[in-house]
């Protein structure tokens, strides 16, 4: 069986993007926590063929890995900073809130404010501080309810219909979130999918 310093070298070797992905592959078949950094770093490579491998493979592995992740950042690979984010939203581990908030606010990409703001619908809440918790995650999707980019306001409608049904939240999170809905679901909201997508939430909420 292969161990985990071989399958590194393997990485370091490859020099096609074959190659990349079968080492990917490789690392990720180990299941082994300690191959994180070596993952984190194959999102640095700017191919997204091995990058959705190596992304995979890190929610694979598990919340075990959300430290390295969140130390991984890197600001100037816009690459690297879409996947960590995509792979923290999927753990849905609460010590992401920081980074996800941050990325949701001032990230100027618009696929990684949209994976910031499907990452802050579905994260779990430390039950410490669960109330602090789901307001910072409630005003990130309102946030986002306002953003430039329709593929960001479509996941906040998505969002805050998830926090209104699963969540008990104040009333006036409440009267904020039903009025970006409201809004999304309206003649203002210049995208059709948008509108259909808050449509769909309004109809979810009044029935709950």
């Amino acid at each position: 069986m292969t161990d985990l310093t071989t399958a590194v070298l393997e990485l370091d070797r490859a020099t096609s993007t074959p190659e990349l992905v079968q080492a990917t592959r490789g690392i990720c078949a180990l299941n082994d926590a300690n191959a994180a950094p070596a993952l984190i770093k194959v999102l640095s490579y700017n191919n997204p063929a091995v990058a959705a491998i190596a992304t995979q493979g890190l929610i694979a592995l598990g919340r075990a890995v959300v430290p390295d992740l969140l130390t991984s950042m890197d600001t100037g690979n816009y690459g690297a900073r879409a996947w960590v984010v995509k792979a923290l939203a999927a753990l849905r581990d609460p010590r992401g809130l920081d980074l996800l908030d941050h990325a949701l606010r001032a990230d100027i990409a618009p696929s990684v404010r949209r994976s910031a703001t499907r990452g802050l619908a579905e994260l779990d809440l430390d039950l410490l501080n669960q109330d602090d918790q789901l307001v910072r995650c409630c005003e990130g999707l309102l946030h986002a309810g306002v953003d430039d980019e329709w593929v960001v306001r479509y996941a906040a409608a998505y969002g805050l219909e998830r926090r209104l049904i699963s969540n008990v939240i104040t009333p006036l999170l409440q009267t904020k979130a039903m009025t970006v809905l409201k809004q999304l679901a309206s003649v203002e909201e210049p995208v059709r999918v948008v509108r259909q997508r808050a449509d769909l939430a309004l109809l979810r909420v009044s029935k709950r």
